[in-house]
């Protein structure tokens, strides 16, 4: 039979277990295999001697036809299916869009048989779960940034004029990896996640010093929003710069080895760094000249105007609208 075939060939490269010798204590296994002389040569194996069901001894060649091919050196199983693995490295491009890319031609132009299927996974696989935790990550960070910020300025508009730094900030993060030849990876991301942080300090520090003119000092909204963009432009501008400089060093060595995490990241946030910051002095301040005034009155006014006067007339009591 086949598979009396099969445990002979096996016996002879690779041994058969027929049992155990214990001695004090250790066990040990017992393993039977063909001599060496007929492991030697590979033309002589049709001549492996194997017997029959009635016990006569023939060539291996008399029952099975004996050829030389090329084969999966182990036969691997995962979730018990039989596994061929085909690995390749890349370089040139970025991982998911080699993987889309050849998923689609593989796709049009192979025909497989019933009963096989192509999967996709290694380094590609992770990377895909880590950029879905990423981006689930990412979502809930801008909710609770919205949070804190509402928190502190006690201000829906407020908090989303501070946001609006994040899509200027996505702009120049999706030209620096553009201009850098890369594409949407873990470190990219990260990166975002960090520049959301910056760009986000950038807001609160001016629409916090427009409140500030505003309530402590007295000023009229345009005069505020005038003055705030000017004293501080240099706190932005400093901020900018610092980790600009920092970051050069990794954006220029972007194709040494080593740098492959470090200069994604850098990229993104030096890219996003420049058009938030740019656009931050322009877009922010005219979003809170024309969206900032809070309706609401000065908690101060609303108590003189609020309290109840009594009429001396009639005795009745009623307060300013």
């Amino acid at each position: 039979s086949a598979a009396s075939l099969a445990r002979t060939v096996e016996a002879l490269f690779q041994g058969a277990e027929v049992g155990q010798i214990a001695e004090e204590g250790l066990v040990s296994r017992v393993v039977v295999r063909y001599p060496e002389g007929l492991r030697r040569n590979r033309e002589h194996l049709g001549s492996l001697p194997v017997t029959t069901p009635a016990g006569r001894v023939i060539p291996l060649g008399e029952v099975a036809r004996v050829r030389f091919d090329l084969g999966p050196s182990i036969i691997r199983r995962e979730n018990v299916q039989r596994v061929a693995v085909l690995t390749a490295n890349i370089k040139g491009g970025d991982l998911a869009g080699t993987v889309e890319e050849a998923a689609r031609r593989i796709d049009a132009g192979l025909v497989l048989p019933p009963g096989y299927r192509i999967a996709y996974g290694g380094q590609f696989e992770e990377a895909a779960s880590s950029i879905r935790n990423l981006v689930l990550i990412s979502g809930l960070i801008v909710i609770a940034m919205y949070g804190l910020l509402f928190f502190a300025f006690r201000s829906h508009r407020h908090a989303t004029i501070i946001l609006v730094n994040l899509p200027l900030a996505v702009i120049g993060g999706v030209f620096g990896i553009a201009l850098g030849g890369g594409g949407l990876s873990i470190a990219a991301l990260v990166g975002f996640i960090t520049l959301f942080g910056v760009a986000t300090r950038n807001g609160v520090l001016l629409v916090s010093h427009y409140q500030h003119l505003m309530r402590e000092e007295g000023l009229p909204l345009e005069e505020a929003v005038r003055r705030g963009s000017l004293e501080r432009l240099a706190p932005v501008l400093m901020t900018a710069l610092a980790a600009g400089l920092a970051l050069i060093p990794l954006v220029i060595a972007s194709g040494k080895p080593g740098n492959e995490i470090q200069s994604p990241m850098g990229q993104v946030i030096l890219g996003g760094l420049l058009t938030s910051t740019f656009l931050n002095m322009v877009v922010v301040p005219v979003l809170f000249r024309r969206y900032g005034a809070r309706r609401d009155r000065p908690e101060k006014e609303r108590r003189l105007t609020d309290t109840p006067e009594t009429d001396p007339g009639t005795g009745a009591a009623h307060s300013h609208a």
